[in-house]
């Protein structure tokens, strides 16, 4: 059985990690460099860095900070925010990401998707959704440029629309538990991961380790992905990963 993933999420502005809640009221969690370096030691699987106002400011990643980051960590590095172009990946890919995350530029560009699949493999193409809860019915919308615009595409359809197109894994996000700590949305996770045959990493509402358990079972996913919780100390890696070995969930042990 395939061990199932934590991936600290490093969200940057102006150089800084920052951390919000549904995208808005951002506070500063500390120096990117220092995080990236501390989560490789303590055992994280993977580590995401998002640039996450390059796109609505219409500028590019902020490549010389992804380079320095790259060269603290030995684990698979993801890199996202206004990535817009085949060429603007192959920079990312050569300042030391592993894979791209993209988003925002692959709504507007479908092919994107595809273009960077057959050039660098589907393994690096991670495929980003923002979902938005429609009402209180089990139906969700894309949203864009950091959740500032709606797109009117059903998430669930982009999701199989991504995989068809060379997406590898799904980045889900639900900017409705984003950073309120009250668990990840499991029916939102639950409705991407069995509608499609690539991973998805849930991301959005971690707030007990029980959160942990529940999407990574109920919800199909293969992966969390974590800010606050890890960047304000409120618990660990080690914690989460000791804690899911209790329920039987597999996971990586850092030796």
């Amino acid at each position: 059985m395939l061990k199932k993933r934590l991936i600290p999420c490093l969200d940057i502005n102006q150089g800084r990690v920052v951390k919000g809640t549904k995208f808005l009221n951002l506070r500063d969690a500390g120096d990117p460099i220092a995080l990236a370096k501390f989560y490789d030691a303590e055992g994280a699987d993977e580590l995401c860095f998002l640039d996450i106002t390059a796109s609505h400011e219409k500028r590019r990643t902020i490549i010389e900070l992804v380079e320095k980051v790259a060269n603290e960590v030995f684990i698979p590095f993801t890199v996202g925010g206004g990535i817009n172009s085949v060429e603007e990946m192959n920079d990312i890919l050569k300042a030391g990401a592993d894979k791209i995350t993209i988003n925002t530029a692959s709504v507007k560009n479908p092919n994107l998707i595809t273009e960077g699949a057959r050039r660098f493999g589907s393994q690096c193409i991670v495929l980003a959704i923002d979902a938005k809860r429609k009402s209180n019915e089990k139906n969700w919308e894309v949203v864009t440029h950091g959740g500032r615009e709606k797109t009117g595409l059903n998430v669930v359809e982009w999701a199989k629309k991504g995989e068809a197109l060379g997406a590898g894994e799904i980045l889900l996000t639900s900017m409705d538990a984003d950073g309120t700590k009250t668990g990840f949305d499991v029916a939102l996770t639950k409705a991407v991961s069995s509608a499609i045959n690539i991973p998805v990493i849930a991301s959005g509402g971690a707030g007990e380790l029980k959160h942990f358990a529940t999407v990574l079972t109920e919800g199909g996913a293969e992966a969390a992905l974590v800010a606050s919780l890890f960047h304000f100390k409120e618990t660990s890696i080690l914690e989460v990963k000791d804690f899911l070995k209790t329920q039987r969930i597999p996971v990586r042990i850092k030796i």
